[in-house]
């Protein structure tokens, strides 16, 4: 039995954008055993993560003894490192794996880097979307598979905790927050999007003050009722309310990026990152730009990045529309 080390130590968005990588890697080797290694809060998440065997989650600011010692152990065949820093090199190199493969531009950031990695894929991150990002380093691998799009199972329990906080019939859902204050977009242009949907609202979002704020302003201003579950659910219970929605609507955050690995309905507003590389392409999905007046249908690598409140309340109605009618592929 092959065994496969896959090391992806960023934050729980880059998780979820590895998805599909991970189900790729299973459709290429059915047979293998693939073990996860996650940071911090991505662990919550990890258990959704397909065609995984094994998940190990490093905590920082403890020893992680007992990580380390499964990955010495492990017996692995190969490593997968998808995050690139001194603490997954560290752990590709005490793996003892035969191949150990991460990226050129991230090998040459330091001498004894290039020393661990024997396999460097030349993939630009600048010039890809990152799914497609992801996927190079299996190739650069010499894992052929094509991309397969992730199958994510939200598990029966989560999905029963979660189903009587929800609406009965069909809602939206609006996860206003971010980790990143550039990209709030402005509260009481939520509140307006809020009162204008022909359905009932379901907010979800962290309880990090600055973002708790920020759902208590949007509440202000909105003349309609919400469901507020913000700060009330875990990851996994978050994907299950995504599951049950009919339209999801958010900034450009984990959330979004787990709707589109739900195949959800989505529009996702952007302003100072730049959707080409991290926008949902499913059909169902509708890219609000800050500055345009319709949903964008086409991406380049470099872009204008422009402030949120350049995006109208118009400009989102119309994406959050067209997310939930047929759609078109996006290029």
């Amino acid at each position: 039995m092959e065994r496969i080390l896959v090391l992806q130590l960023k934050r729980i968005g880059d998780l979820v954008l590895t998805f599909p990588t991970l189900a790729s890697l299973r459709a290429a080797r059915p047979e293998a055993r693939v073990t996860l290694v996650v940071s911090g809060g991505a662990g919550g998440l990890a258990g959704l993560a397909p065609g995984v065997d094994c998940v190990l989650v490093y905590r920082r600011g403890r020893a992680n003894l007992g990580l380390w010692r499964r990955i010495a152990l492990g017996g692995f065949d190969r490593c997968l490192d998808f995050s690139g820093t001194d603490r997954s090199t560290a752990m590709a190199k005490l793996s003892g794996a035969a191949q150990k493969a991460t990226y050129a531009n991230l090998a040459a950031k330091g001498q004894w880097r290039r020393r661990v990695f024997d396999v460097q894929s030349d993939a630009s991150v600048r010039d890809l979307h990152t799914v497609d990002y992801h996927h190079a380093l299996l190739g650069a691998a010499g894992i052929e598979a094509p991309q397969v799009p992730p199958s994510i199972e939200i598990p029966a329990a989560a999905a029963a905790r979660v189903a009587p906080l929800c609406p009965p019939g069909p809602f939206a859902l609006v996860h206003p927050g971010t980790a990143r204050e550039e990209k709030y977009w402005l509260a009481g242009r939520w509140a307006e999007v809020i009162d204008q949907l022909d359905l009932p609202v379901v907010l979800t979002g962290a309880d990090a003050p600055g973002e708790r704020a920020h759902l208590e302003q949007i509440k202000a201003a909105a003349a309609r009722e919400t469901t507020d579950l913000a700060g009330r659910l875990d990851l996994v219970e978050l994907a299950a309310a995504i599951a049950r929605c009919e339209v999801a609507a958010g900034v450009d955050t984990a959330a979004m990026h787990l709707a589109a690995a739900l195949g959800k309905p989505q529009a996702v507003l952007y302003g100072p990152t730049n959707p080409y590389h991290w926008r949902p392409r499913h059909a169902r999905a509708a890219i609000a730009l800050a500055g345009q007046d319709e949903p964008v249908k086409s991406f380049v690598p470099k872009h204008r990045a422009a402030p949120m409140d350049e995006l109208s309340t118009a400009a989102v109605i119309r994406a959050i529309n067209t997310a939930r009618g047929s759609g078109q592929p996006q290029r």
